[in-house]
């Protein structure tokens, strides 16, 4: 039997505030498989960027497992975690997070580096994951020199470059226009498919969810809803 390339099993983080202990995310459970993309969606304050940052390997649950490949992060010391969040996890974030003085193809080669695989094949498949997302013009071009939408897919590039099992999209179309941010999605999307990796991506924007072979919906801090069903889906996305 294979294993899921994400499990999280019955996880709760709990903070202390002035008014007692709250359950930020209240005993949630599910998997994600290879070559599969889900979105996590739910209001301000549902537990989604928490989630996110758990499945990060950034935030230790209060309790529950999260299991990537089968290996169970608490039981990993801290610096077997920074190891597995550099080799297995991939990030996009809403604002990019490029480095401003390194070029697009610098600053995907910058994770192969980071890994110590940064050898010609990996300058090679650098520039052709770059042009398979449209910037094959642009491999020079720092990041103040591109728009928008265009660092947003170097930041893809980026996050999957390095063949993580895991790649996390935090709200990576909230500063982009409505055509860039479908554009960017939809490539995403193709991209985890392609690749058989699995995806989450965290978005406020249920018209992007389309794009998602499923949909978890978080409300203050447990899972209430799980869309699997793509008619369902597409419900959703056109706000029906």
């Amino acid at each position: 039997m294979s294993v899921a390339a994400l499990e999280i099993l019955n996880v709760t983080k709990t903070f202390e505030s002035d008014s007692g202990p709250i359950n930020a995310v209240d005993n949630v459970s599910f998997n994600v498989k290879n070559g599969e993309f889900v979105a996590l969606v739910g209001p301000s304050g549902s537990g989604k960027t928490t989630m996110l940052s758990i499945l990060a390997a950034l935030l230790t649950p209060t309790s529950g497992q999260v299991l990537i490949d089968g290996q169970d992060l608490a039981k990993m010391a801290e610096g077997e975690r920074v190891e597995l969040r550099r080799k297995k996890i991939g990030f996009t974030f809403q604002s990019n997070n490029l480095i401003p003085f390194l070029s697009a193809l610098e600053n995907v080669e910058f994770m192969l580096r980071l890994n110590g695989n940064l050898g010609k094949a990996g300058k090679i498949r650098s520039q052709e994951l770059l042009s398979r997302l449209g910037l094959s013009d642009r491999l020079n071009n720092l990041p103040n020199q591109m728009s928008g939408g265009q660092q947003q897919r170097v930041a893809i590039a980026r996050a999957l470059i390095h063949s993580p099992t895991l790649v996390l999209a935090d709200e990576p179309t909230a500063s982009l226009d409505t055509e860039r941010a479908f554009q960017v999605v939809e490539t995403f999307a193709a991209l985890i498919h392609e690749n058989n990796r699995a995806g989450i991506i965290v978005t406020h924007d249920l018209r992007m969810v389309q794009y998602v072979d499923r949909v978890l919906q978080m409300r203050d801090g447990k899972l209430v809803r799980e869309i699997d069903d793509h008619d369902e889906i597409i419900k959703l996305a056109k706000g029906e």
